[in-house]
């Protein structure tokens, strides 16, 4: 039983703030995530039309300054089991299931764009957060260790003790921050193009630590490693003139530097190791329409896990580390809609589907990725406080719908035949809940003010 739990890597992703569809997230900014996310053909604010379509911020021919911050509470639920006999002979079957107790996480977004009536060239700058996750599962008080452990009761393995063969305690804290200086092109009153040179910066902290090799203490703990970045995001954009609008855009791989851990294992010896985890590709579509009180935002996105450092491989190194998460490619699905017809109070509704990357073969590699968010409800609203000053408002709520489940794996009983070593009669599942509070508030300068 202790070498079988030790094995268990929990290194998968659960959104703190951003993540929607596997850790990418949904939408940037109250207004942007009430439209479901849906912007890449329909600029209805400058957060939006930054994050998924650059040569859409043509749509805007003021200065625009835009902040938002929401509070964002997640509540996965983490479970396991192993069948009779596993903690000894005679020994009865034991499952349970581990509540995360992480709380409510902030949520920011910063945004400008510079337009001018007339000109052809449009400027903007973000620092949006674009990727996150953290959980924190406690330790299983009702475990083998223990003087009053039952294991009749609720007890889940996986967060037993590391001498009892489980993980303990498991807290993970991720962030990507990227910056973008973008620029867009008209050229034509109708056609437009832009380009976005990104440039990212991120931490991570696990704990224990599975991309490190286990020594006879178990898996380490880590500190809080950093990484920086590069990218790149280029769009096409659309506008009929007459309501109807079309955009295509395409942000390249984030290519970052490893993770370099220092690890500090249980037996308080020491250690170090590396770990490459880029951003993935993710190539969007877009249509929009546009007529009296009513805009329409509908978005498809792809998002290239397959071919991304630390998604593509999958699987346990010959020293009992692992590898990477083995995630599929995710298809995203968002639309929006906004009635104008209440002066003053514009009223949003969004909606955004996700498919999940993570197959029952890997589920046990990603046991915290709750991140899953399969689909996603939006209702929001803007009051505009003066002709210079708009106020934005969004409540969001998203489901996992049903649990991600699979078998615990153990490398030591991997073979030809059970690859990443199934133990039969074992489960290992996740699910979750997301719920989102977000305001925002823009303000747009006297156009007089606007110079280039």
């Amino acid at each position: 039983m202790k070498k079988i739990l030790l094995s268990i890597c929990f290194f998968g992703f659960s959104t703190i703030a951003f993540s929607q569809a596997g850790h990418i997230m949904q939408g940037v900014g109250a207004f942007n995530m009430s439209m479901g996310g849906a912007s890449t053909a329909q600029p209805l604010d400058i957060s939006g039309a930054l994050q998924w379509n650059p040569a859409s911020i043509s749509a805007f021919n003021d200065k625009i300054i835009k902040f938002d911050i929401g509070l964002f509470y997640s509540s996965p639920e983490l479970s396991s089991s192993l069948p009779a006999g596993m903690m000894g002979p005679g020994s009865p079957a034991v499952s349970g299931v581990t509540k995360d107790d992480r709380g409510v996480s902030p949520m920011p977004a910063l945004a400008m764009v510079w337009g001018k009536e007339g000109s052809k060239h449009t400027f903007g700058a973000s620092a949006f957060g674009i990727s996150g996750f953290g959980v924190t599962f406690p330790q299983e008080a009702n475990n083998p260790l223990s003087p009053g452990f039952n294991p009749t009761l609720n007890s889940n393995p996986i967060n037993y003790p590391q001498q009892a063969g489980g993980f303990g305690h498991i807290e993970s804290d991720y962030m990507l921050l990227q910056v973008g200086l973008t620029w867009a092109y008209e050229l034509s009153d109708k056609f437009s193009i832009g380009v976005e040179p990104t440039f990212n910066y991120g931490t991570l902290q696990l704990m224990p630590n599975p991309t490190a090799n286990p020594s006879a203490a178990g898996y380490p703990s880590t500190n809080k490693a950093s990484t920086s970045g590069f990218g790149a995001q280029f769009g096409l954009f659309y506008d009929s003139k007459v309501g109807f609008k079309a955009g295509v855009s395409y942000k390249t791989i984030q290519n970052m530097s490893k993770f370099e851990f220092k690890n500090t294992y249980l037996d308080n010896s020491t250690g170090t190791n590396e770990f490459d985890m880029d951003y993935p590709a993710i190539l969007s579509f877009g249509l929009g329409y546009s007529k009296s009180d009513f805009d329409i935002a509908i978005d498809y996105r792809m998002v290239d896990y397959k071919n991304t450092n630390g998604f593509s491989e999958t699987g346990w190194t010959p020293t009992a580390s692992v590898k990477g998460f083995g995630w599929d490619n995710v298809s995203i699905l968002s639309a929006g809609i906004q009635y104008k017809g209440i002066k003053k109070l514009p009223l949003r509704l969004g909606y955004t589907y996700s498919s999940s990357p993570i197959g029952s073969d890997v589920a046990f590699f990603n046991i915290p990725a709750t991140a899953i968010i399969k689909n996603a409800f939006q209702f929001g609203f803007s009051y505009a406080a003066s002709s210079n000053i708009s106020l934005d408002a969004v409540y969001h709520h998203g489901a996992s719908d049903g649990q991600t489940s699979g078998q615990i794996l153990n490398p030591m009983l991997a073979s030809s035949s059970n690859p990443y070593g199934a133990i039969p009669g074992s489960t290992v599942a996740y699910d979750m809940t997301t719920d989102l509070i977000m305001v925002g508030i823009s303000y747009k300068f006297n156009k007089q003010q606007v110079k280039l």
